[in-house]
Formats: structure tokens, sequence, C-alpha cells
């Protein structure tokens, strides 16, 4: 076995004279017992010769099977750990890292940043998950979980912790609300949204309900994407904002760029639009907006000029926040979708802005046009195949478990069959190998046993008969 243990406190060797082991300038200063020699883990004191022992067998075990996690690695602050190590080797999009780190320094640092990485077990998620609950929704509760056990995860990885312990204890993982259904829009609400729209912006409901856009994808869409001919547009692109609020191009969720369709009526629409409004050419950076260190990144993030169909009135790239709170707010309250808050009945608070504050709108977003869509396309009776790749899913189970109940029909089938089932007769049951319906048992024929007792016959005269004698057992002599 690999590994030795050095006493510290007496020489190896005896000295010559006396045939006893002296004292070293360091006895009984520290720890008496060393660890040693075993390749690729660093060397451990103990207090007694039987804790040496121990930890020498175990080390040298865990080792050989690449399963070896020194301890003093693990005591470092989970603060510290995300700090120094997690943070700056995260590769999130730019447009999400703001959200990541609002999370982890509101919710996992001040509850958890105390702890060491070793001291994180099941007592201690379960005592952080419920003061995680009584601040945010078991939706965001869940979202928090998932950093914190991408964190474990590399610190596991990194042989940090022998094990995650939000893997390992899964159920303590927080349980969201019952989702709701996606739900679309009727005509009358998506006119009066777009009513209440400036002319500029009407557009982008056409865009997001004739074409199932997302909102990053209406605002980077470009003039020649805009395939008049073949009747398509093409999203390759959508325009992001970092956390400090620059735009940049990037490709479309998951990377799935695809074609869709164009209404011949919208078409048209779209037509007029860009008549009245015309494209702006707008360069921005790919992927990034950061300064590139290196000609990789330089040539990763080369911007890209498109002539964007939907800019701001200062011929700008539109800014989400923005619209959402000055344009589409407001164009939701002139439909009758929201209502504006009584503010005599809020409490005062310093960041609140009089007349522009609604309550939760999440849920009538813009991406509820994108909903609308898909809701048309399958009560048409279109594939859902082809209504999952026109809007860009992953799968088509992400389709059919969004929208399957806009579906004309759903379960209307499958409900008549079983009805149908139960409208027929029942059936006389019958064992396995019974004869069928109609058949009877029929006595063999004379023919048959005759030739049978001939048989038996025949083979019985093929064979005499013979007296075996037991042979003697082998031990007996």
């Amino acid at each position: 076995m690999a590994g030795y243990i050095e006493d510290r406190w007496l020489n190896k060797t005896k000295d010559p004279t006396t045939r006893r082991r002296e004292r070293t300038e360091r006895w009984g200063k520290g720890k008496r017992y060393k660890v040693a020699g075993i390749p690729g883990v660093r060397s451990r004191s103990f207090a007694s010769s039987e804790d040496a022992k121990a930890w020498l067998k175990k080390a040298a075990t865990t080792k050989a099977e690449g399963k070896f996690v020194d301890p003093r690695d693990g005591e470092i602050l989970l603060a510290d750990y995300i700090e120094t190590t997690w943070w700056p080797g995260t590769d999130y999009p730019p447009s999400s890292r703001s959200a990541v780190r609002s999370r982890v320094t509101s919710h996992i640092i001040p509850l958890l940043g105390h702890k060491q990485l070793l001291e994180i077990d099941y007592d201690v998620l379960t005592l952080w998950r419920k003061a995680l609950l009584s601040r945010v929704s078991p939706a965001s509760a869940r979202a928090v979980w998932a950093h914190l056990n991408s964190i474990l995860e590399a610190a596991r990885k990194a042989r940090r912790i022998p094990e995650n312990p939000c893997r390992e204890h899964r159920e303590l993982k927080p349980v969201p609300t019952v989702k709701s259904k996606a739900k679309a829009w009727p005509r009358e609400v998506v006119d009066g949204i777009r009513v209440g729209l400036t002319a500029r912006y009407r557009v982008a409901v056409d865009l997001g309900v004739g074409l199932g856009l997302r909102q990053g994808e209406v605002f980077g869409l470009g003039e020649g994407d805009l395939d008049w001919a073949a009747g398509m547009v093409y999203v390759r692109r959508q325009l992001r904002r970092d956390e400090q609020g620059r735009p940049y191009f990037c490709l479309p969720k998951g990377g799935k760029i695809r074609d869709v369709p164009i209404p011949p009526r919208l078409s048209a629409s779209l037509r007029a639009a860009l008549g009245a409004h015309s494209p702006v050419p707008t360069t921005l950076p790919w992927q990034n907006p950061e300064e590139p260190l290196t000609d990789q990144e330089a040539k990763a993030r080369k911007p890209v000029t498109v002539r964007l169909v939907m800019v701001s009135s200062r011929k700008q790239p539109v800014h989400p926040d923005t619209f959402n709170r000055s344009h589409w707010k407001p164009a939701l309250e002139a439909a009758g979708i929201i209502e504006r808050l009584d503010h005599k009945q809020l409490p005062e608070v310093t960041w609140r802005r009089a007349k522009k504050t609604y309550g939760d709108t999440r849920e009538h977003g813009f991406h509820c046009l994108r909903h609308t869509y898909a809701s048309v396309n399958l009560e048409a009776g279109e594939n859902p195949v082809t209504v999952s790749k026109w809007m860009g899913h992953a799968s088509v189970k992400i389709t059919l478990d969004t929208y399957g109940h806009m579906m004309p029909g759903a379960g209307a089938k499958g409900l008549a069959a079983m009805d149908t089932w139960f409208a027929a007769p029942p059936r006389k049951f019958l064992p396995q190998r019974s004869p069928g319906v109609g058949q009877t048992r029929r006595p063999p024929s004379p023919q048959l046993v005759a030739a049978g007792v001939g048989r038996k016959t025949s083979l019985n005269k093929q064979f005499k008969r013979v007296n075996f004698v037991e042979e003697p057992d082998a031990t007996e002599e």
C-alpha cells in the first residue's frame, strides 16, 4: 500500500550508543504523526497513531479507486467558493448572467454563505429550503435550487466534496405550484392590444400572432429575413441585452433557426408597415457585447449589420423593458386586460412611478401572442409536428405538452373507442386451449385408433427386457 507514517517527535534511526530513538527538535510541538507518500495526496498530520493509520488506509484505497477527496479542500466557505472559483468559471449567456447573479447573491450567499462546503448536508438543506420558500414562490425557489445544485456539482467534480447533497436529497427540491395551461387570446383582444400601440409598434403584434415569433426574435428580425417570393420568414437571430443593457445579436432560443410561412394577408400588412416605417441598418456584436480579448473572441463576436424591421422612435434597437413598460402594458390596459393599481391603497415607497405601476402582468406578456399562434394552427387541424417546427421547439413533445389541450376534439376519439368497447355484447369466455366458437370435439376414427395400437406393439418388439445388475460402490473393497 502506498504511503507511510512518520513520527515527527522521534528520529527514525536509533542512537548507536543508547540503542534508543532520540527526540527531534519538534518534540512536543504540533501533531506527532504525519501521513505522506501517497501519490497525488497532500500529507496530513494526526495526534494519534491510530488516526494516522486509519487515514492512510482510507486515503490509499480511495485514491486507487479514483474517489479520493481531501476534506481540507471542502473546508472553504460556500460564499468564498462562489466568488473565487464557481462564478468566474461560469459561462452563462450575457442576457442571463444578471438574473443568475441576483438569485445567488440574494438567496444562497446570505443564507448558506457562512457554511463550509462539507457542512452542507440534509439538515442544512432542509432549513435553507424552508427559509427560501418563505421569501419566494415555489417556482422561483426551484430556480434557486438549480443554481445551488450547479455550485455543489462543480465542487464535487473538483473533488472538494464526496457527494452533491442536492442530488443525494432530491426529495427536498421545491415543488412548483400547478402550472396553468397556456391561454390564447380571442381575435377581439388581439385587435384591442394592437390598436392600443403606437403605429410604429403594431407590427410587433402582427409578427407575434401571425408567425409565432418571440419578442426577442421580433426585435431582431431584419428586412433580409423576409422572402416575399417564397412567402417565408427566416428566423435566424434574436436581439438580446446583457446585464448592463448593451444590445447584441445571437441565435434564437436553443439555437433553433427556422423557416416560417407568411400568410398572404400578413405579407401585405408587413409590406405596408415597412413602407410607413423604413427598416434601419443596425450593427451590433454577435453573441457577446464584451470587448474581445483574443483573436478567437474577436472572430466569434464579429459585429453583424441588419436592417431591423422594428426600431424605436430614435432609430435604435428596441429595449424590451422600455417597450413593456411604456407601450405594452398601456396597450393591455386600453384593451381592458389589466388595470392600474390604486396608489392610495399601496404602501409608500420611493421607487414606484406614479401612473406606470400595474399589478402582476406576467400571464399577459408578449408570449401570449405566440400561444395564440399555436392555438389558431392546432384548432385548424394543422399537424403538431409542423407547428412545432414553425415555433422552433426542441421537440414536438414540448408542443403537445404546452398546447395539446388546444387541439380540436382532444381525447374525443379515445372516449368514443371506449364507449364502443362497452356497447358491444359480452362474449363467452373460453380457456386458452378450448376449441373456438362453433367448434365441437369429435371422437377419433377407428382407423386412427388401430394405427396407434399397431405402432405401440411394434415399438415393444424392438426392445427386450434387460435386467440391470447394481455395481458395487467404488469405495468398497
